[in-house]
């Protein structure tokens, strides 16, 4: 592996990217709203050896990335195609965790036709209505948002036998914003009809422990979108592929190469 990092000009923008090189084919992953970049640590090797060139970029306002500008805050699929274009990715497969499913499942619907694959990880792919939203609400109690962003979104198991991994996990979190949390709004209004609509093939993934996307809303995301399947990650809570990284990198290849 002969990782690069650089900076990618782009319409508003200046995106911070990491990239493995080789002759694989290429994965984008697309990062939670609690990191960036460099949370990829335990998949880049890994993923590389597996044959693939593994792709990140932090998103505006993330680690290394220019800053928000509210006046001009763009779009985040938009960012995505228009990073892809300067990279000469003609098709690709993509990887969306958390915040960056929602990202992910945007440009599925925008761009289906540049996507080999498509993974959503512990999120409900950003849907706006129908059950998997109602369901995805009624989980959250009040003042869910000021509970300590570990116990959101590492799992228990990791929390109770790994404290220097949580410590790890807390300092990249803390570390991944260059300011105030702004999170772009996507391109479509995602609905339960138009992931009807998808041809892309996809994998939906969480953790049993997930408090935020639960196996029964990735069940009913499986039942919706056709030419998919789903992947429950014994022990693992919201971030995957931090807790159980083995498990993550072995499912994201395996469908990465039957798909390629």
């Amino acid at each position: 592996m002969n990782l690069v990092e650089r900076m990618i000009a782009l319409q508003g923008t200046e995106l911070y990217l990491r990239d493995t090189g080789g002759a694989g084919q290429p994965v984008m992953l697309l990062h939670p709203a609690s990191g960036s970049a460099m949370i990829w640590e335990n998949q880049e090797r890994a993923l590389s050896l597996a044959g693939l060139r593994v792709l990140s970029y932090s998103r505006r306002g993330y680690w290394k990335s220019r800053g928000y500008d509210a006046q001009n805050p763009g779009i985040g699929s938009e960012d995505l195609l228009n990073l892809a274009n300067a990279l000469e990715l003609t098709t690709f497969h993509l990887v969306g965790s958390a915040a960056g499913g929602s990202i992910a499942m945007d440009f599925a619907l925008s761009q289906p036709e540049r996507l080999r694959s498509l993974a959503i990880v512990n999120n409900a792919a950003g849907v706006r209505d129908g059950e998997i939203a109602a369901a995805a609400e009624r989980i959250r109690p009040q003042g869910w948002a000021a509970m300590p962003v570990e116990f959101r979104e590492l799992g228990p198991s990791y929390r109770a036998t790994n404290p220097a991994g949580t410590q790890h996990w807390l300092e990249l979190e803390h570390a991944s914003l260059s300011g105030a949390e702004y999170r772009q709004k996507p391109r479509n209004r995602i609905t339960e009809r138009s992931l009807a609509d998808l041809r892309v093939p996809t994998l939906f993934m969480t953790g049993d422990s997930d408090l935020i996307a639960p196996p029964p809303i990735v069940r009913m995301l499986a039942d919706v979108v056709p030419k998919s399947m789903k992947t429950i990650v014994a022990d693992a809570g919201h971030s995957i592929y931090w807790e159980q990284p083995g498990a993550f990198n072995e499912a994201l290849a395996g469908f990465t190469h039957r798909h390629g």
